[in-house]
């Protein structure tokens, strides 16, 4: 049966691509996009199948070479590692699809390197989801940050210095992760997860447990560009190329939360988090600085780039504090905008990669009402996802905050309510600024018509995977009730 192997077949697609660009890329290097787009293709339609049979028949365990947990290694495929699989497989997918005319527009002649690095990438995110052993995450962890060190490395001549300083950064983050886990390991005998929780009560009062708690927190909280720990994501995603940024930017913060997630509700559990020290209340302290905090740097952005990664330092601390409020609306809303702010954020790099192919430049301060004429289909998806992320009904966006407003009642938490509500006004602020130049004529300014040649749009292979995410948004909103019933059944108590 495929499901029983589900687990192994999703990371070994990954692992057979990751060598099959290479082969095929050295003879013609135009086979390298092409064969991305079929392995991210393939996984993205195991990731569903796995999810709907997940849904029927539930979890699966798969124990590598037969040895069972704590002696063998295993990957879990339950509810939530399957949800957040289905995610960034299905998002990666119309990234690289959307990125071939970037590529060769970015990086001309180094695509087989490229995908090569994207599918190790991918491999990394999928097993730090699926694996079941601590240890083995972070051997996961590893391969995929040294992967994205790469491919954030490509671009202007400031990307390799600020790919450079993620790697310092997140190469601490990764090490303290490690040094949580030792503490973990000399007290328990297991690196198993499953396992090490049922062991974990025994030792709540252990003074290595709670400072395997802290330390593994705060080094995912860098990956995850946790506020104040956010120092290396806006330049990484600004001047990395475009490509890059289209793919990392959906996925590579939602898995660090997801590592969040199982280790704050499955591994430890909340009760035990908050009785030995108040981690979900800090986080949440934090995660609600940082969405004010990046929405008003976002404000001050001139580049498109630049102000979607302010963004993300916002929409970051959604999830967050959707898991500081450790109730069930908090889980779903977090969760739900796990789905909307990686297909909204996807959307809206491609849409700057749109821009950056037709103008040479995404630079705000440049944008103009001809853009509305010239590019109709890009500004409308622009559009359509601006609203979203600003949270107006019936799109996606609005839902997953609607959730977490709910979390915050439930909890009589009028801060972080205040802080949701402010935010989104803020989001409205400096989506704003790019419809007031875009869709409304300046009368001081000489309207200039364009010509009959500038009418054109992008290229279909670059359209349709931005048409399909936005519409997706709109499609995700009417079914929010639908998605978040699934949600709350995964919910871990």
């Amino acid at each position: 049966m495929i499901e029983t192997h589900l687990p192994a077949l999703i990371a070994l697609t990954f692992v057979l691509f990751s060598v099959l660009i290479p082969a095929f890329g050295l003879w013609k290097s135009e086979l390298s996009q092409p064969l991305a787009v079929v392995g991210s293709g393939l996984a993205a339609v195991l990731s569903l199948y796995g999810f709907i049979s997940y849904l029927s028949t539930g979890s699966i365990r798969y124990f590598f070479g037969g040895w069972e947990p704590p002696v063998g290694i295993e990957f879990v495929y339950d509810g939530l590692s399957g949800f957040f699989i289905l995610v960034i497989n299905v998002v990666a997918f119309f990234a690289i699809v959307h990125s071939r005319k970037l590529s060769m527009l970015e990086f001309p002649g180094k695509q087989m390197p490229y995908y090569a690095l994207a599918m190790l990438a991918l491999l990394g995110f999928n097993g730090m989801i699926m694996t079941g052993d601590l240890f083995n995450l972070y051997v996961f962890l590893e391969i995929s940050s040294l992967a994205s060190y790469a491919l954030l490395a490509i671009g202007s001549k400031a990307a390799p210095f600020s790919a450079f300083r993620y790697l310092i950064i997140g190469t601490g983050g990764g090490t303290l992760y490690l040094l949580g886990i030792g503490f973990l390991y000399t007290v328990t005998g297991t690196l198993n997860i499953i396992d090490m929780a049922s062991m974990l009560p025994v030792y709540a009062t252990n003074s290595s447990v709670v400072a395997a708690m802290v330390l593994m927190v705060v080094g995912i909280g860098v990956k995850a560009a946790l506020f104040p720990m956010h120092g290396w994501l806006p330049d990484a995603y600004t001047h990395s190329a475009t490509s890059s940024t289209t793919l990392i930017a959906p996925i590579g913060t939602k898995v660090a939360a997801y590592i969040l997630f199982r280790v704050i509700f499955y591994l430890y559990g909340v009760d035990y988090t908050d009785a030995v020290a108040p981690i979900t209340m800090v986080i949440g302290v934090l995660a609600a600085i940082g969405i004010l905090y990046g929405s008003i740097m976002a404000i001050a952005q001139n580049e498109l780039k630049r102000m979607l990664a302010y963004s993300s330092v916002s929409q970051i601390g959604y999830i967050i504090m959707g898991l500081a409020l450790a109730n069930p609306w908090g889980f779903a809303g977090a969760l739900l905008h796990v789905l909307n702010h990686a297909i909204m954020k996807a959307c809206l790099f491609m849409i700057s990669g749109n821009l950056r192919v037709k103008e040479g430049h995404s630079d705000i301060s440049k944008f103009d009402d001809s853009y509305r004429k010239k590019y109709p289909w890009t500004m409308t998806m622009f559009s359509i996802t601006a609203v979203s992320m600003i949270g107006l009904p019936p799109l996606a966006g609005f839902f997953s905050k609607w959730y977490l407003v709910l979390g915050t009642i439930n909890n009589s938490n009028w801060i972080f309510l205040a802080v949701i509500l402010i935010s989104s006004l803020l989001n409205a602020v400096y989506f704003f600024r790019i419809y007031e130049k875009v869709f409304m004529m300046n009368p001081d300014k000489d309207q200039k018509e364009p010509k009959d040649g500038e009418y054109n749009d992008v290229s279909a292979s670059m359209l349709w995977p931005t048409s399909i995410l936005a519409v997706s948004l709109i499609v995700i909103g009417f079914a929010n009730a639908v998605i978040v019933g699934v949600l709350l059944d995964i919910f871990p108590g």
